[in-house]
């Protein structure tokens, strides 16, 4: 078959590759086939059409291998088959090899310009006469799409069932609910009577944008090869037609068909893989959503930040082929592996629900008075604190029972997702319970993440439903959050309808109790949000068995039971007391701004319920710290009472946990270490951090592959203590390139990736695939990108991120053991360590705050520099090569703790670099 140029406009062009040819294609993929076309729009029946493929199939017959089956790979408008380069390649390469067959469309691509207008029906007809002919037709086959190509691929499956083994999807639709607005802003610029042709055809505006939309950026010859089969106005006489085919009114000639083709897709049962770049401005999430309710089978993941050319802005060639092999392989799938590996917890027989311990500790009440929650408000003076709102447990049973009858009326069922976006306290557990009492799946996320990355994170979740206060409806309204809306208070007609509210909680609330459906242990209960400190928020899934798995696990670290009370400083805590028979109470805070809790707000919350523990997060303690003197002597007796204090979150330094037992003398002080992910995975109280501290660890380095990176001398990172009932943890050597490899030990003194498991771990990420087979990597283990080592006494310590150690010429430097000697420098605040320069070469350099901030940020004065420097060495060995100050570190919304290393390693470098110096 010739390469060479085409010769006329009119001809199936051949592809120019032997002289100049296009990025990341190999010239024998490329073939022609001569079809006999039964398109309706065909004026002569049979009439030969030539099309271009791409298609791998020679090249695994010449290297002697058998295709595990054919990915049918369809583009969209105006792309053609070179967005599916990388696929092919990949699927060529891999173990287990599938052919491909990349199509260019009749008048798209390096295909035959018709001339004709093909319609949604004849190009379904079009792929099933290319099939046929390229000898597809007996299966098994895997359709691939993108944009319209979605609508295509099912037509032809919906044709060919027997055939049809499986579906993978990226940035497409099947369905326009007409409910749910107008079709998307660009394609109705498009369809516009006056610019159509001229954006589609005349010009190539309508195909630049399009090749442009790649969160990533594009290349420039990239770029061009998309566009290279598109050079005139005649050839993009395809583009334009395609448009013209779009749904966008009643009566549109191809309606009927879209209409079968989307009640079709609706009852397909194979298996689907939907890969998603979020920020695709035409085929936004509803389209996505509405994919998940037709294919609830379908395994899915989110790209966060990407475009709607997603092949091109991410690589899904590798998830693509991760799929395929695990989903037609005759072995289990990685998700299966792992969930037989993983430990279960308590058999069915045992299973107590997360929620039963409120229904038990009401029926055990003996006085009125008891509380079981309760709301502060602003003291008004020294000795009566002011109690906004409290509940008994009696009270708070009649309710969650009532609320939860009211859910199921209005027509919420197991399994169905509730966004609560309701300020903690009184209300929010409240409906949490009743959302857990009935198989609801509670919606948790910060109101901290911001209106963008609430946003990101609720769309994401996409909840059938959503309580909120006024506010939060408002907001939900301005920034179309999705989920029937239910007002947390009573609202007048006008302002309810304004706001799309259906139902109102005290509504609900005069329910009569009725039955309760029977829990799944294994169903879904509930999906929380990490603080988003090392990129977008990930929804955390929980099924109902791993929920009171914590449940158990929190009540053994802190002695929560009936009889004691909990300040719940950090909103997550707040769910858990009830459940254990303990009372709860949230002080007058910003639950989104650690930082807003002071000394008298924590004090009158511990004195309204005598509380017995306390749960903060660090910067909240800090802040506590500052305001001390502030304290009356009734609110420090209010202190004194406390029995066990709790953070987690981020390290707390030591020098700051002898401050907090002096404010809490009678305290036991415990910083359990954990994550959104598991929570508590081990503990630790204030006088095994001090034994730590003193105890010496292995001087000698362990022989073998992974001894290199090993610690000396006590402190060399946060001791975190031991792991909790039903816990386990290893660690994963780092190799040279700090890259986790081998086998997990749990040996003195190796440092590598803290992995773990435990009965109470995550289920799963939600709608992050990619993202969770990379989290268990290790089948039963969650892999948590933190860093440490286990001491001699087995006690863990954690040294950072995997993300954040320095790949020096030295070897692998883990940074917190250095940021822990340089904070306690006078005059130093807090630091980061971070690696400036090309991996395997970078130096470590210091980026501190200072106590007094400062008011520019750039390098140190020389004479604190040398001080940090000098504490820096002597406690680690470690030579900085610059000391610089910023006003304040960017950090995470949830704990106000978590440094954003990367953006901190980018502006140090530009700092050292000579660019213009502001704080980042």
């Amino acid at each position: 078959m010739s390469r060479s140029a085409s010769t006329t406009e009119d001809s199936a062009p051949r592809l120019p590759y032997t002289d100049t040819p296009l990025p990341g294609i190999d010239p024998r993929w490329s073939r022609t086939v001569d079809v006999a076309s039964n398109a309706s729009c065909e004026p002569v029946r049979g009439r030969v059409r030539r099309w271009h493929v791409l298609d791998n199939l020679g090249v695994l017959e010449a290297d002697g291998k058998q295709p595990a089956g054919t990915v049918l790979a369809v583009h969209g408008n105006p792309t053609w088959s070179y967005l599916w380069r990388n696929v092919i390649a990949a699927a060529t390469e891999a173990d287990r090899p599938w052919r491909v067959v990349a199509v260019d469309h009749l008048d798209m691509g390096f295909s035959e310009r018709t001339g004709l207008n093909r319609r949604f029906d004849d190009r379904i007809q079009d792929l099933t006469d290319l099939t046929a002919a390229l000898g597809l037709d007996d299966g098994p086959v895997v359709t691939l799409a993108h944009d319209w190509g979605g609508l295509i691929s099912m037509g032809w499956a919906e044709a060919h069932p027997s055939a049809h083994a499986g579906t993978i999807m990226t940035n497409t639709a099947v369905y326009h609910d007409p409910d749910s607005g107008p079709i998307p802003s660009p394609l109705r610029l498009a369809l516009a009577p006056g610019v159509h042709g001229v954006l589609t055809s005349r010009t190539s505006a309508f195909l630049d944008v399009s090749v442009s939309l790649v969160e990533s950026g594009i290349d420039d010859d990239v770029k061009a090869a998309f566009k290279a089969p598109y050079r005139s106005a005649q050839r993009r006489g395809g583009i334009e037609n395609f448009v013209a085919d779009i749904p966008a009114f009643d009566g549109h000639p191809s309606n009927p068909r879209y209409e079968r083709t989307a009640s079709w897709v609706a009852g397909s049962t194979v298996p689907a893989l939907f890969l998603w770049g979020t920020q695709d401005p035409v085929f936004k999430e509803r389209y996505l959503q509405d994919l998940i309710r037709r294919m609830p089978q379908a395994t899915v993941h989110r790209y966060e930040g990407a475009n709607h050319l997603l092949p091109q802005d991410r690589p899904v060639e590798q998830p693509i082929v991760r799929w395929l092999a695990e989903t037609f392989a005759d072995e289990p799938t990685h998700r299966a592996r792992h969930q037989a590996a993983r430990p279960r917890g308590v058999d069915d027989a045992d299973f107590k629900p997360f929620h039963a311990g409120l229904a038990e500790r009401a029926a055990q009440q003996t006085h009125a008075w008891e509380v079981a929650t309760a709301d502060m408000g602003a003291a008004t003076n020294d000795r009566e604190p002011a109690v906004r709102k409290r509940l008994s447990w009696t009270e708070l049973e009649t309710r969650v029972d009532r609320i939860a009858s009211g859910l199921l009326g209005i027509g919420v069922r197991p399994g169905d997702r509730i966004n609560l976006m309701v300020p903690p306290g009184t209300d929010l557990t409240t409906l949490i319970y009743a959302c857990f009492r009935i198989g609801a799946v509670i919606v948790v996320a910060d109101t901290g993440l911001g209106a963008k990355g609430l946003s990101r994170a609720l769309k994401g979740a996409a909840p059938t439903w959503l309580v909120g206060i006024p506010q939060a409806l408002a907001a939900a309204k301005a920034l179309g959050w999705p989920g029937t809306r239910i007002s947390t208070t009573a609202l007048d007609p006008v302002r309810a309808k304004a706001l799309g509210v259906t139902h109102s909680v005290p509504d609900l609330e005069k329910s009569d109790p009725i039955p309760v459906p029977e829990l799944d242990p294994d169903a879904d209960a509930a999906v929380l949000f990490t603080s988003g400190s090392t990129g977008p928020a990930k929804g955390v899934v929980y099924t109902q068995r791993q929920m009171a798995a914590m449940r158990d696990a929190v009540s053994e670290v802190c002695d929560l039971r009936p009889g004691t009370g909990l300040v719940a400083a950090f909103a997550p805590f707040a769910l858990l007391a009830p459940a254990m028979g303990a009372s709860s109470v949230t002080p007058d805070m910003d639950v989104t701004k650690p930082r807003t809790l002071t000394a008298r707000a924590l004090a009158d919350a511990a004195g309204a319920i005598s509380a017995t523990s306390v749960f903060a997060s660090p910067a909240a303690i800090q802040n506590v710290l500052d305001t001390q003197g502030e304290l009356s002597e009734h609110q420090r007796e209010a202190l004194a009472k406390v029995r066990l204090m709790l953070s987690a979150g981020a390290p707390l330094p030591p020098p700051l946990l002898e401050d907090l037992q002096d404010l809490l003398p009678n305290a036991t002080l415990h910083t359990p270490y954990g994550m959104t992910e598991c929570l508590p995975l081990t503990d630790v109280d204030l006088a095994t951090i001090r034994e730590a501290a003193v105890d010496g660890q292995p001087a000698d380095p362990a022989e073998g592959p992974h001894s290199a990176p090993r610690v000396e001398g006590a402190g060399r990172g946060v001791c975190v203590g031991t792991p909790v009932p039903g816990a386990v943890i290893r660690i994963r050597p780092l190799d040279h390139d700090g890259v986790p490899a081998g086998e997990l030990v749990d040996t003195p003194g190796v440092l590598g990736e803290i992995v773990a498991q435990a009965p109470h771990m995550k289920d799963r990420y939600d709608r992050l695939w990619v993202t969770e087979n990379e989290s268990t990597r290790i089948p039963g283990w969650h892999c948590t990108s933190d860093v440490g080592h286990f001491d001699a006494k087995g006690r863990l310590w954690v040294e950072g991120r995997l993300g954040h150690v320095l790949l020096t010429a030295d070897g692998v430097v883990a940074p917190v053991a250095a940021e822990h000697a340089a904070d306690n420098v006078p005059g130093i605040g807090r630091t980061a360590v971070v690696g400036v320069g090309p991996r395997g070469a970078q130096v470590p350099v210091a980026v501190c705050e200072l106590q007094s901030p400062s008011r520019t940020s750039g390098p140190a004065r020389p004479a604190l520099a040398a001080k940090v420097r000098a504490a820096v060495v002597d406690a680690t060995g470690l030579d900085l090569a610059a000391v610089l100050v910023v006003r304040s570190h960017p950090t995470d919304v949830r704990h106000n703790s978590k440094i954003d290393r990367t953006l901190l390693a980018e502006w140090a470098a530009n700092a050292l670099g000579g660019g213009k110096i502001k704080n980042p």
